[in-house]
């Protein structure tokens, strides 16, 4: 099984978190930006992307905080990764910064970074922020 490592970064969003919060963390928000779309049931996550599928379980939720989920391909295979959203209003400058962190293997790093770049414009472009 390959290993995975982490990977982490954060963005600055001239936005209200009220308006991040319902993006991030309501299967609507998340299908304007995140994946085609998203079923929750329980504390299960389907996510869909052209006609494909993966799922998550919720790890952990706060409002206007975070949201922390780990794909059950990884927890099958016993891995402690996971994709986590916390996001915050600095106090100074008013804008809200949200932290990504996510997993991947080594020959993956780049193609994440990429992925997880175009998700963020994506959220950006759909929130005018």
């Amino acid at each position: 099984m390959p290993e995975k490592f982490k990977f982490e970064q954060e963005y600055l969003f001239r936005t209200s978190s009220k308006v991040l919060n319902s993006m991030v963390m309501t299967p609507s928000g998340l299908s304007e930006w995140f994946a085609d779309d998203v079923n929750i049931k329980d504390d299960i996550y389907t996510f869909y992307w052209n006609g494909s599928e993966e799922v998550a379980r919720l790890i952990s939720k706060k409002a206007n905080d975070h949201i922390k989920f780990q794909w059950l391909e990884d927890e099958e295979e016993g891995l402690d990764t996971y994709v986590e959203i916390r996001f915050k209003v600095d106090p100074m400058t008013k804008a809200v910064v949200l932290h990504l962190t996510s997993f991947a293997e080594k020959d993956e790093m780049e193609e994440i970074q990429l992925y997880w770049e175009s998700t963020i414009e994506e959220l950006r472009r759909v929130i005018g922020a």
